[in-house]
Parts: structure tokens; C-alpha cells; sequence
């Protein structure tokens, strides 16, 4: 299942953030963009464990265009 992540872009001084929708509270940064969707992956991951170990569900993953139009995600890549 892929989730989509919403990316803010980094630069010399800033780290790249990302920021899963669909899952409350996940969210990571990484230097370059390569770096931020592994962070990413690895948030992810950790999230489902506790979600496991709690006995909670896994949120289900939607569709991009659920979240392209959302003001809160403007400017994302």
C-alpha cells in the first residue's frame, strides 16, 4: 500500500519536510529529496508499529487527488 506524502522543498538552509496525510502526526525532513521520502518510508513505519503494539487500526491510504486540492497542502510537491 503507498501513501502519498506531501513535500515541502528544502534549500542550503532548510531540510526537505514531508508530511503524511493520511496517517495523523507522521511526518519526517531529509537534506535532499531522496533523503526526505526515506525518511518518510521509515515515519511510516514506525507509526504502523505503535499503531500494531496499541491494537489500532491502520489507517487505510487515499488517492493523491484527495489531498491536492486541500489548502493545507498548497505549495507541497
Amino acid at each position: 500500500m503507498l501513501y502519498p506524502i506531501a513535500i515541502s522543498i528544502g534549500d542550503e538552509e532548510h531540510a526537505w519536510g514531508v508530511e503524511v496525510p493520511d496517517i495523523p502526526g507522521c511526518f519526517s525532513a531529509g537534506d535532499d529529496l531522496d533523503d526526505a521520502v526515506a525518511m518518510a518510508r521509515e515515519a511510516i513505519e514506525g507509526h504502523f508499529e505503535i499503531l500494531a503494539e496499541d491494537g489500532a487500526p491502520i489507517p487505510p491510504a487515499s488517492k493523491l487527488g484527495v489531498h491536492v486540492a486541500n489548502p493545507q497542502y498548497a505549495g507541497c510537491g
